[in-house]
């Protein structure tokens, strides 16, 4: 009788768990949905005002601290030569990184009026949301883009953007190694190409 009332307990456990987990991914799904539906809508609506260029990206650079993890992205783009940089080094690539963010997520929106940011679908992948959008620009075709959510039920940030299949989270770590590693790992380098960069894009 003790072992058939375990048995029981514990199928009804299982049970009730089978219920809740998908339930509790769907959730996950549909806050990182509403997350970058809002976001997206944010994005958009400065993209599309009257202001200036320099006005447009201070408030872009206002929301995608926001609502990007930009430091975790950065570490993770310099990958092995974070650990190799000096605190300074550090300080200054972050700095450096969060201007080559903005510029790179200010290129996928576009610059001109007229941009539309449409979400698609959500799905979670792990323990993060992916969320799917269609940016239409003035003279160019759809774009399909990837948002990548951490944590979407409880504290969502993005944590990388992946355009027509391409994650730029990847494509960065790669470019910075392969500068690094022509460099002579003079992560100074590398820091005045972003600014150069940045500065070139404005």
């Amino acid at each position: 009788m003790l072992y058939r009332r375990r048995f029981l307990a514990t199928g009804l456990g299982m049970a009730v768990s089978g219920l809740v987990f998908p339930r509790a991914r769907a959730q996950a799904v549909e806050r990182a949905t509403g997350f970058m539906q809002q976001t997206g809508s944010q994005l958009t609506a400065i993209v599309n005002g009257a202001q200036g260029a320099a006005d447009k990206r201070r408030a872009i650079t206002l929301i995608l601290e926001g609502t990007v993890d930009v430091d975790g992205i950065a570490r993770f783009c310099l990958g092995r030569f974070w650990r190799i940089a000096t605190p300074e080094q550090q300080k200054r690539f972050l700095a450096a990184f969060h201007e080559v963010l903005v510029t790179n997520i200010s290129s996928k929106l576009g610059e001109y009026k007229g941009v539309k940011l449409t979400v698609q679908r959500g799905r979670q992948q792990d323990d993060e949301g992916i969320v799917t959008t269609v940016v239409e620009r003035p003279n160019n075709p759809p774009t399909s883009v990837d948002w990548v959510v951490e944590k979407p039920a409880t504290a969502p940030k993005i944590i990388d953007v992946i355009a027509e299949g391409t994650s730029l989270r990847l494509t960065q770590r790669q470019d910075y190694a392969s500068y690094l590693t022509r460099n002579n790992n003079d992560v100074d380098a590398l820091i005045n190409a972003m600014k150069q960069q940045t500065a070139n894009s404005q």
